[in-house]
């Protein structure tokens, strides 16, 4: 199989390393998050593996309900 050599920039690899899983090659990675279909519901559950991500996604939901509840 023939390779190619790419530069990204710090912050693209460190974002790339956070959807990589353990059993995956960064190119195995690639190959999933720019795959071919236009499936609208294959991100879902894409951030599942980022630690405090659900956390943070629930304190945020959180912060929204009290602010709409102050403005009624």
């Amino acid at each position: 199989m023939a390779s190619k050599n790419i530069t990204i920039t710090e912050e693209a690899y460190e974002r790339l390393v956070e959807y990589k899983r353990e059993d995956e090659s960064f190119t195995d990675t690639v190959l999933r998050l720019t795959g071919g279909e236009r499936d609208v519901m294959a991100g879902f559950g894409a951030m599942s593996d980022v630690d405090g991500f659900r956390d943070a996604a629930e304190e945020t939901r959180d912060d929204l309900d009290d602010a709409l509840r102050e403005r009624t």
